[in-house]
């Protein structure tokens, strides 16, 4: 029976207005279920269970052989070659990349040309072919003079006393590594914005602080991550060296595992780790060198991996807690 007209509701039988909200907020919310994340979930779990199983019960691996291996003076011996060849090579390459960037966005076309000859021709000819042909340099050209084109030669010097093994790795990784280093450092370069080098010149700063200061800085942002896969590729060249008579960490597992025949497997699991953790100290500071750069473009910081543990602790607590409750 409706009221009449002019009748109010009295506030006491009307239902609050929340009432609706409190209710909802009573609800506990289900998540969707994914039946097909989680059967790819179990099938991945079920095949790395295998493949530890396989690796740390397979007698063929002999761990005990690894251990004996891992730490042995010849091996640091070839593991702090590898480092020195490495750590040569980046810096004269990334040197000779930005040399060779820098003429290729010149003005002069000889510069252009030469640079863009040197980076499509060692990039197209494979690093052994580079090694061997400096490894057999000498017998090319016994003696290097400097002096007059077509005239007389200032001084010379014995080409085979200068050229040890330690130096044509370095050269030939490097000339191999400034090829692809100059592609990276250009594209670089170009990533900054137009504007940023349009206000440099207006405020009438000379062409090398434009450069030093405003440019590079910007374009290290690009830059770092593209050229730390370089280096990491370069980490791994450095095995190549074995082929020019330089005993690095690869060629020393070689010559040892020629001397030990049964201890093959194990040196090359020497070596495979050995280059897991390079490669792995490389991206760490792959990872804080861009956090660095990103300053200036990014308001929130990327969390460092320990800011991450910390969080994921937090909301893993935070979770029992709630599921407790329930």
């Amino acid at each position: 029976m409706s009221e009449p007209p002019g009748t109010a509701v009295s506030l006491a039988e009307a239902p609050p207005a929340d009432a609706p909200s409190k209710t909802l907020a009573a609800q506990r919310v289900l998540p969707l279920r994914r039946p097909g994340r989680w059967i790819a979930t179990a099938v991945v779990l079920v095949l790395v269970a295998q493949f530890v199983h396989g690796l740390t019960t397979n007698p063929f691996y002999q761990w005990d052989r690894f251990g004996y291996w891992f730490l042995r003076p010849t091996i640091l011996d070839g593991l702090f070659i590898t480092l020195e060849v490495t750590a040569y090579s980046a810096v004269l390459g990334l040197l000779g990349g930005v040399l060779l960037a820098l003429a290729r966005l010149s003005r002069s076309p000889v510069l252009r040309a030469v640079s863009w000859t040197y980076v499509w021709a060692l990039r197209s000819v494979p690093l052994i072919v580079v090694l061997l042909f400096l490894y057999n340099f000498s017998a090319l050209y016994k003696t290097l003079s400097v002096g007059v084109p077509f005239g007389p030669a200032f001084f010379s010097f014995d080409e085979s006393k200068l050229a040890t093994d330690m130096v044509i790795a370095v050269i030939g990784l490097s000339l191999n590594e400034a090829a692809y280093a100059a592609e990276v450092v250009r594209g670089g370069i170009l990533s900054v914005d137009q504007g940023q080098h349009e206000a440099a010149a207006a405020l009438g700063l000379p062409k090398s602080y434009q450069f030093t200061k405003i440019v590079f800085p910007q374009a290290l942002r690009s830059i770092t991550p593209n050229y730390v896969n370089q280096l990491i590729g370069l980490v791994k060249s450095t095995s190549l060296v074995f082929y020019v008579s330089l005993l690095d960490l690869f060629g020393t597992a070689q010559t040892m595992g020629a001397t030990y025949p049964g201890d093959i497997v194990p040196l090359l699991l020497v070596v495979t780790v050995w280059y897991l953790i390079l490669t792995s100290v490389v991206s760490v500071i792959q990872f804080y060198v861009e956090r660095y750069y990103a300053r200036g473009a990014s308001r929130n910081l990327p969390p460092t991996p320990l800011q991450q543990l910390r969080t994921g602790l937090t909301d893993l607590r935070a979770r029992i807690r709630r599921e407790a409750a329930v």
